[in-house]
């Protein structure tokens, strides 16, 4: 899986990386003490206490005001995945505070506000409540006992003779809020062992809450990197090259510069060695118009066109062909029977790529002054791209300071290594202070811009030739993939494992346990390639769910009990079948009859070490190629360990199985000719609407006192192949590929 490569990854790559390794360390390893700039009071972390680490410094994440008014920072950047409040809630039940008078916020690029696990900053991987969970606790408590000493000290007593609850410290017949003496305790050490409440105790974690932002969300007062203004400000568009790497031959600017409100057209340079033209004007409507003014000869000679129908015969034609090897410590890899077993099946399957269509386009404001540059938009890795603004501004890293602001979506789009357009932003920001203009300048990605010039997740073949018995015992199975690696180049580039890059295959086999010899073909192309929801799972799902679905099919049993059966003996699938098992439970499936022209579907799959399983109903209307696929029911099944907020969990189910629902409707892909996307907007690129979702729609997380696992992304890749094994039941035919294509 993705992030649990990059603790070895990020130190490994650090010579690779295409920021200079002094920055990228001090960015990125948890040692960024440096980059504190003028941070407000909740963000002021204290001198250590002795053991005592910097992510444990509670005054970096907790403000109480005198009225009791809690504020709790977030270590991540919250896109919609309710982490913001999660975290709040974890650290507010051993705070002990009064929930009714907590708020929420977000820390930057100090050190304070790394993954305590990766030592680097990130929200990605659905690392964040599994890998803050114990430290969020921690901090909570070790507030709570400051406080409560704090009461004691100016009471004349012990410590053991205060009682805090409920935002409230108490003695007898004394009694005082939080806030009366939350600025004496944050003067006191840090306790450096605190006892943490039991489970059995806990009057926050595990109740069903709401987000603190949903009132500002859903009366659009919520405010977003889009939103950002800054006393004078400009606001900058960019014409990038049609195809990746192109650059500027020639650029007639006259025409734009006579549009009311630009002042200014500049050169500016992109991700991948690429260049562009910059339109500044005094609001967006005026960049733009002055944009398409502008008159840019590209030069694009030597630069790679990809074909999208050239690259998918190639991917074909290397898929049977050897590869590297990609060996996996949960199969067995010995495969090479499969040609002697009695019953065989060969199957190819077909990715393409995908666009991250978040609903918020990328905006970055940077204000960039002569010796300090601020930076205020939605980041998924503050600490890297601080020091990649310092690169591309000549500042010193702590110089700079990140002002993470609250995202509309982002999938991975907003997590780029290389810092793409933020690198992008700030190469505005220096050119126009270089035309004698500097100003504040926020640089807005229309959503054609995205989808033309972002980045993908990648195009994907895979081919499977298995041998099986008629019990449906599988005795060999060759699988090929081809796939760009996502890391390759890039400062993950450590995570790539003898030639593999591992979130290509994750989640192949499992939970399975079935004789597979594993290869890789990572090809390069021209086309920029990132994670992307699920990361690999998002086709490996697919083609796993799908073939053990036909494997049952073949052998003509029931789906749900032969994944069980396969599943025996496998410890690591007690969180596999306990899904599973819930979701078949809720849905009645074997219990009841559907109605005539419609099926039951069944997919299980583990990513970030959750598991989600899906029975699902559909129905197909039409005839051949015009046919017309329905969902109807989706039952969900969920082992994600201890559930911190049973609401969040279950939008996030529902959320990931809409992008998923996505992922399989006929015209949901990106398609490249002469290396151009073809691809514009909304109207080119299918997208469900609520029509679209399902009548019924249940989540049944299955009970655990088990440490909490990650949910804004598992629920993405079960859905599709789940879909696809109901409409195989209907028309006997089997989807080899996304979005579905019938015959």
């Amino acid at each position: 899986m993705l992030m649990q490569h990059l603790t070895q990854a990020t130190v490994a790559a650090a010579p690779k990386a295409r920021l200079s390794r002094r920055h990228f360390i001090t960015t990125t390893i948890g040692g960024a003490t440096g980059l504190a700039l003028m941070p407000a009071l909740a963000q002021n972390a204290p001198a250590a206490a002795p053991g005592s680490k910097p992510t444990e410094q509670p005054i970096a994440f907790v403000t109480i005001a005198p009225d009791g008014t809690t504020t709790i920072l977030c270590n991540r950047m919250d896109m919609g995945q309710g982490i913001e409040t999660g975290l709040a809630m974890i650290l507010a039940e051993e705070l002990e505070a009064d929930w009714s008078r907590v708020k929420t916020g977000f820390g930057d690029q100090q050190a304070n506000y790394v993954d305590p696990a990766f030592g680097m900053h990130l929200t990605g991987g659905s690392n964040s409540i599994k890998n803050s969970y114990g430290q969020y606790r921690e901090l909570g408590a070790r507030l709570r006992a400051m406080l409560t000493a704090a009461a004691a000290q100016a009471w004349g007593l012990k410590p053991a003779d205060v009682v805090s609850a409920n935002g409230r410290l108490t003695s007898g017949s004394r009694s005082a809020g939080y806030g009366e003496f939350f600025a004496a305790a944050i003067k006191l050490p840090v306790p450096e062992k605190v006892s943490l409440k039991d489970p059995k105790d806990f009057r926050l974690i595990g109740k069903p809450t709401g987000l603190t932002v949903s009132r500002a969300k859903s009366t659009g007062t919520q405010t977003y990197a889009m939103d950002v203004q800054l006393p004078g400000m400009l606001v900058a568009v960019v014409q990038r090259p049609p195809v990746f790497k192109g650059r500027v031959a020639r650029v007639a600017s006259e025409a734009a510069l006579k549009v009311p409100g630009v002042k200014a057209v500049l050169t500016v340079p992109l991700d991948r060695g690429g260049q562009g033209v910059a339109v500044v004007a005094t609001g967006y409507w005026a960049a733009n118009k002055g944009r398409e003014a502008l008159q840019i000869d590209w030069q694009l000679d030597g630069v790679p066109k990809p074909d999208s129908a050239q690259l998918l015969a190639e991917y074909q034609a290397l898929a049977l062909t050897p590869g590297t090897p990609a060996p996996q410590p949960h199969l067995a890899q010995d495969a090479s029977s499969w040609k002697q077993a009695p019953k065989s099946l060969v199957a190819e399957y077909a990715f393409p790529y995908l666009n991250h269509a978040q609903m918020e386009p990328l905006a970055c404001t940077i204000d960039l002054k002569a010796d300090r540059c601020d930076a205020y938009y939605a980041s998924q890795m503050p600490g890297l791209d601080a020091g990649a603004l310092a690169d591309a501004t000549g500042l010193k890293p702590e110089q700079v300071q990140v002002h993470v602001q609250m995202a509309g979506g982002g999938f991975g789009r907003r997590a780029v290594p290389s810092s793409e357009w933020v690198r992008e932003a700030a190469g505005v920001a220096v050119a126009l202070a270089k035309a004698g203009q500097r100003a504040p300048v926020k640089v807005i990605w229309s959503r054609e811009d995205d989808m033309r010039a972002g980045y993908y997740r990648p195009m994907t073949v895979h081919r499977a030739e298995i041998g099986y018995d008629a019990t449906g015992k599988v005795l060999g199975w060759q699988h090929s993939v081809v796939s760009q690696s996502i890391v390759k180049g890039s400062p993950f580039e450590g995570m790539i494992q003898k030639g593999v890059d591992p979130t290509t295959t994750e989640g192949l086999g499992e939970p399975y346990g079935v004789p597979m010899n594993l290869n890789v073909h990572h090809p390069d192309v021209n086309v920029p390639v990132l994670w992307w929801r699920s990361v690999g799972s998002t086709h490996t799902a697919f083609v796993m769910e799908t073939l053990i679905d036909e494997l049952a099919a073949a052998t003509k049993q029931d789906p749900v009990a032969y994944r069980l059966k396969l599943m025996e003996g496998n410890a690591k699938a007690a969180h596999h079948r306990a899904a599973l098992q819930a979701a078949v439970a809720k849905s009645g499936y074997g219990q009841r009859k559907l109605p005539a022209g419609s099926a039951w579907g069944v997919a299980v799959h583990e990513s970030f070490e959750s598991v989600v399983a899906y029975v699902v109903v559909a129905s197909v209307k039409g005839k051949g190629a015009d046919r017309q696929v329905s969902l109807h029911e989706v039952h969900a099944g969920v082992h994600c360990g201890l559930c911190v907020n049973p609401k969040a969990v279950e939008a996030q189910v529902q959320g990931a199985a809409l992008m998923a629902l996505a992922t399989t409707m006929p015209g949901h892909r990106i398609t490249f000719k002469d290396g151009v996307v073809e691809q514009s907007n909304f109207h080119q690129l299918a997208m469900p609407r609520i029509p679209d979702m399902p009548r019924v729609f249940t989540v049944s997380i299955v009970p655990s006192g088990e440490r909490p696992t990650g949910m804004g992304e598992p629920g993405l890749p079960p859905l599709a192949p789940a879909l696809a094994n109901a409409v195989a039941r209907l028309t006997g035919q089997r989807q080899r590929e996304l979005p579905f294509r019938f015959a």
